[in-house]
């Protein structure tokens, strides 16, 4: 993997994404130089027209992004990949129409977006027949050599069998024959140099999973496997980069404090995330303000009560504030203020709520919040102060959480679906812990563009 703006993406879609701007590009000229002929027109220089060039690849690109074509699905289904390429064209011409509409001066032709866009979809199609299942290969996968042969390993194991992953395990070496439950690991006493056998496999990197550490680590191993240019990782490290998650059963409280990340707070960068805020917040609020109130005068007639409703919730360093919604449940929903996880076919839930509920038109009062500087657009979701004194007492590091701004939208939001349990409340711990962590503007950008995927395909809304 290749980590950018500490955000790590695998290598095959990394190439994928290459290629397919050089597709868009090429796409996007032969479109200008089809309709250049067919009306007679001089083609001229190809410096003449690179800004239309470029804005149709990178419009496309971004709605490429939006809609998941990257995802692991998308690349192991030709099917699946054709029908979110289809998706992301018809979302990425609605961009380039509010771009051409700021800048003029970059406008295509309309029959000559029209040419760009089949031709478009056509090679990016035939770009990922003629790949077919490489970037899923060997070729681009990792090797890893797993130090251990218990849980921790086991772990390992199954996640090199999940469609999509991103590395090989081409050996275990098991370190102490106490708890072992991979049976084709190799006993260290039966290796006569570790550094030799690691790279006599090939290995580009070795991963740390041993069940108890204290007393422990192979140090003079690991010293010899470092000078021979192989990779050595700890297995917290190592499932943070292949899942995009801080992994809570094998993380400790020293790794958190000596690994890289947790920058959110630094001038720069929280300077840039709250002047995009205020500006985001003030459009999005004059956009779709008559939205909100054809929607607000829906679930008044709907059904009785308000049609919007406060909520408190816990915010940045645990500080309580008030969020604004529209009422997707009923008014009585909540037994004495005692706060309640929403189910799925939630019977609270009203006929409109359960619709502005899957299209997310419940959240959008919040850019209040947003712009009061309660909230973010992208973080931690807030949670009521009922759950989060439960929480606490059963997650670890669960207030860490509140170390960042909560936001509309998070990386937990883009990766899970909705929960309702303390399992949920886990998993999606793991990955707001990873966007704390490894916060960048780059990774805002990321989970605001798949936001609209989950706007489109809304499987966890509830």
């Amino acid at each position: 993997m290749i980590r950018l703006f500490k955000h790590y993406v695998p290598n095959a879609v990394l190439l994928l994404g290459l290629l397919d701007i050089v597709f868009l590009l090429a796409a996007a000229e032969a479109g200008w130089v089809m309709r250049a002929h067919q009306i007679g027109m001089t083609v001229g220089p190809l410096n003449a027209r690179m800004p239309q060039l470029a804005s149709f690849a990178l419009c496309m690109e971004l709605a490429m992004i939006a809609v998941g074509v990257y995802g692991s699905d998308a690349l192991q289904s030709l099917r699946f990949a054709t029908a979110r390429l289809i998706v992301a064209i018809s979302l990425g011409t609605i961009f380039l129409s509010v771009m051409y509409f700021l800048i003029p001066a970059i406008a295509f032709w309309r029959s000559n977006l029209l040419y760009a866009m089949l031709l478009g979809v056509a090679l990016l199609v035939v770009l990922r027949i003629l790949l077919g299942k490489t970037l899923g290969s060997q070729a681009f996968k990792r090797r890893v050599v797993v130090l251990g042969a218990g849980a921790r390993a086991a772990r390992i194991k199954a996640l090199a069998r999940m469609p999509g992953s991103g590395f090989a395990v081409v050996g275990y070496v098991s370190m102490s024959e106490a708890n072992r439950v991979i049976p084709e690991a190799i006993a260290r006493d039966a290796i006569y140099n570790l550094a030799d056998h690691v790279v006599l496999l090939n290995a580009s990197e070795v991963v740390l999973a041993l069940e108890e550490r204290r007393n422990a680590l192979p140090l003079k191993d690991l010293l010899r496997v470092k000078t021979t240019g192989v990779h050595v990782n700890e297995i917290s490290t190592f499932l943070e980069r292949e899942t995009g998650r801080v992994d809570l059963d094998s993380v400790n409280p020293s790794w958190l404090i000596f690994s890289d990340g947790f920058s959110s707070g630094r001038m720069l960068s929280a300077m840039s995330k709250r002047l995009f805020d205020v500006i985001a917040s003030i459009c999005l609020l004059i956009v779709t303000l008559p939205i909100i109130l054809v929607a607000a005068l829906i679930v008044k007639a709907d059904s009785r009560g308000p049609a919007f409703y406060r909520q408190r919730r816990v915010g940045l360093y645990s500080v309580g504030f008030d969020i604004i919604k529209l009422r997707s449940m009923s008014i009585d929903a909540e037994v004495a203020g005692n706060a309640v996880w929403a189910e799925k076919d939630d019977p609270r839930i009203t006929r409109v709520g359960r619709i502005i509920r899957k299209l997310r038109i419940d959240e959008l009062p919040q850019c209040w919040s947003v712009l009061k500087g309660e909230m973010s657009f992208v973080g931690p979701r807030p949670e009521r102060p009922q759950f989060v004194d439960d929480l606490e007492t059963k997650l670890p590091y669960y207030a860490e959480r509140h170390m960042v701004k909560p936001g509309i939208t998070g990386w937990a939001q883009i990766n899970y679906p909705y929960g309702a349990s303390i399992e949920d409340a886990r998993q999606k711990l793991e990955y707001d812990l990873y966007y704390a962590k490894n916060y960048s503007p780059f990774l805002d950008l990321l989970i605001l563009l798949q936001t609209i995927r989950v706007i489109l395909w809304p499987e966890g809304a509830r």
